[in-house]
């Protein structure tokens, strides 16, 4: 199961992503927005990351204006780790070298078709583990600093 959220920018990159993961067959819940009118996209992008920190969901995708700002919130959340990407390498290299379990995607930056690639390339590339496994644990280690 895969999280999707969005505020109102990112509302009709959103909508193109869900149906890309329905024509592939792949299940998701849409923590919101659900219409364009303005909101704030810490609630919607929080509520995808704790349903992927909860392991309700395994990965999250989340769209605003930029990207980064959900990207901001969601990492807030225990557990997550939310790269924003706004190319195709990128995509990979979070997943193969740093775990990503979230993505975040500027609407107002890359159009659909790249923002549909970039999604494909975050679902089906594993983590190499390895050396990186090392790195991540570093990195979630910060988590339980005061």
């Amino acid at each position: 199961m895969i999280a999707i959220a969005s505020d109102h920018a990112g509302l009709e990159l959103k909508k193109e992503i869900a149906a890309y993961l329905d024509g592939q067959g792949l299940e998701y819940k849409d923590f919101g927005t659900y219409t364009p009118e303005s909101c704030d996209y810490p609630i919607y992008g929080a509520a995808a990351a704790r349903a992927v920190a909860s392991g309700e969901c395994d990965r999250g995708i989340l769209v605003c204006g930029t990207g980064i700002g959900i990207a901001l919130a969601a990492n807030k959340i225990k557990g997550i780790r939310c790269a924003t990407c706004g190319d195709c390498f990128s995509a990979e290299m979070t997943r193969r070298h740093n775990d990503a379990n979230m993505i975040a995607l500027g609407a107002r930056v890359i159009g659909g078709g790249l923002a549909l690639k970039i999604v494909e390339i975050f679902l089906n590339t594993p983590f190499e583990g390895g050396r990186h496994a090392r790195r991540v644990g570093l990195i979630m280690d910060l988590e339980n600093e005061s």
